[in-house]
């Protein structure tokens, strides 16, 4: 039952973290959060310790709430005296081990589940960038990253290892000491005559029951230290939020992509990139500018990411934009999957592959089988291939407008040029980051953003 109950607990939180990781985008807030480590491990490892382990101190609870509702009466007719100082020493144990014990065995563990993450998600890291590592050949410095991660996880978890001997070392003597107190407190009672010697091992069996129950805290102390870290881990990403100043850049509904006064700022607000940016999106639109005058980040707050500056956007539903990054998002799953996404609605064949001739993407299907092949796509494919794959993804979504951020880069001028061609006989608005000279004949309007923060708005032709 206890585990059942823990199981549907389980799902139950984890569910409910899931969605606030996924609303607003928090996930990629989050990411830029440093504070906030290992989000995964917290939503995984521990939701599964804190139901668990809540369950099971439910459990001793409630024992030790029907251990004292059967022996204090036993107890308090031998000996009110003995039952007092039964009270104080639980009180003065309880207190000795939150103070001396406390913090330092919480911040202990703590710090080791967050250890353990890091060192899981470098091996993971190396997992998913091996082709590059080994392109690099820099095993050698993986390696060591990754031993000083176990040595960090190590040396803290011999640290814990230090504390919970001198924990154990506190319980057994409190636990002794309650063995051999009612002799000692009944002594002159015994002596007198006063008690019976039957009536003393009684004392001591109700003394020590009663003793373990009012000692929950000292004997499950080090099960509490751990159970108390995984809630504080899951207290601050429940309580997190992406940062929003009081000034902030507005997003607005619209029929139409426009931006009306804009400055844009770096998530920090130390750096300003864009100064009092205005401009109505209708027609295909070229942003440029040499590296760092803010390219991207322009895309970034067009997409609702970076909300850092004053001044508004405003857009269509964001269903209607559809952004395509310098290196495609590859899913777990079918080529049909990845060719959908995000959307799910159903396509008939007929209709992927015809887009799939148009991106000259078809021969790259039939070498995989089909549209249900499933392969890990971001390892099979090459970038361009990926990049071909996002243009068929924009001409099957068929959004108001597409967002290209250097879309094109690892394709050669001449598939290039082709691709654009496709977006220009669809009724798709496009917006373009990129460098090369040739992009200018498929966009009537180029923003050359400056270092200065200023920005130049030309029309061209096409």
């Amino acid at each position: 039952m206890q585990d059942k109950l823990g199981l549907y607990w389980r799902k139950w939180l984890s569910d409910r973290f899931i969605d606030r990781y996924f609303t607003n985008q928090s996930f990629y807030h989050i990411s830029l959060n440093s504070e906030i480590d290992n989000p995964d491990q917290r939503i995984t490892e521990d939701v599964r310790n804190f139901t668990q382990q809540s369950l099971n101190f439910l459990v001793i609870l409630s024992d030790s709430t029907l251990q004292l509702i059967g022996f204090v009466s036993v107890l308090w007719v031998i000996s009110k005296s003995l039952m007092a100082v039964l009270l104080t020493y639980a009180l003065a144990g309880s207190i000795v081990t939150m103070l001396i014990f406390g913090r330092v065995l919480i911040g202990i563990n703590f710090e080791q589940l967050k250890r353990e993450a890091n060192f899981r998600y470098g091996l993971v890291r190396i997992r998913e960038n091996a082709e590059s590592i080994a392109f690099y050949q820099g095993q050698l410095q993986e390696f060591g990253q990754s031993q000083q991660q176990f040595l960090s996880a190590f040396r803290n978890f011999r640290r814990l290892i230090r504390w919970q001997f001198n924990l154990t070392m506190f319980q057994n003597g409190y636990q002794y000491i309650t063995f051999i107190l009612p002799f000692i407190v009944l002594a002159p009672r015994i002596f007198s005559g006063e008690l019976e010697v039957g009536t003393v091992a009684q004392s001591q069996a109700a003394f020590e029951r009663i003793g373990l129950a009012l000692g929950i805290v000292i004997t499950q102390f080090d099960q509490l230290s751990a159970f108390a870290a995984s809630v504080d881990r899951l207290y601050a990403l429940k309580n997190t939020n992406p940062l929003v100043s009081e000034t902030s850049i507005e997003i607005l509904p619209a029929n139409s992509l426009s931006i009306e006064n804009l400055n844009l700022y770096t998530p920090n607000y130390q750096t300003q990139l864009i100064q009092d940016l205005s401009i109505a999106i209708d027609q295909p639109l070229l942003i440029t500018g040499e590296s760092g005058v803010g390219k991207s980040s322009l895309m970034k707050a067009i997409a609702g990411l970076w909300n850092s500056g004053t001044g508004a956007i405003f857009q269509p539903n964001r269903s209607r934009l559809l952004f395509l990054p310098q290196r495609p998002y590859m899913i777990l799953g079918s080529l049909r999957q990845q060719l959908l996404y995000p959307n799910l609605k159903e396509i008939a064949d007929e209709q992927i592959l015809r887009i799939l001739e148009r991106v000259q993407f078809r021969k790259t299907i039939d070498r995989y089988g089909g549209l249900e092949a499933i392969e890990d796509w971001s390892k099979v494919l090459s970038i361009g291939e990926q990049q071909r794959l996002a243009f068929a993804r924009v001409l099957l979504n068929q959004p108001q407008y597409a967002l290209l951020d250097e879309a094109t880069s690892a394709l050669d001028e001449s598939s290039e040029a082709y691709l654009y061609q496709q977006l220009s006989d669809s009724q798709i608005i496009f917006i373009s980051v990129g460098h090369r000279p040739a992009l200018l004949q498929y966009h009537q309007q180029i923003l050359k953003l400056q270092s200065d923060r200023n920005w130049q708005l030309t029309t061209s032709f096409r």
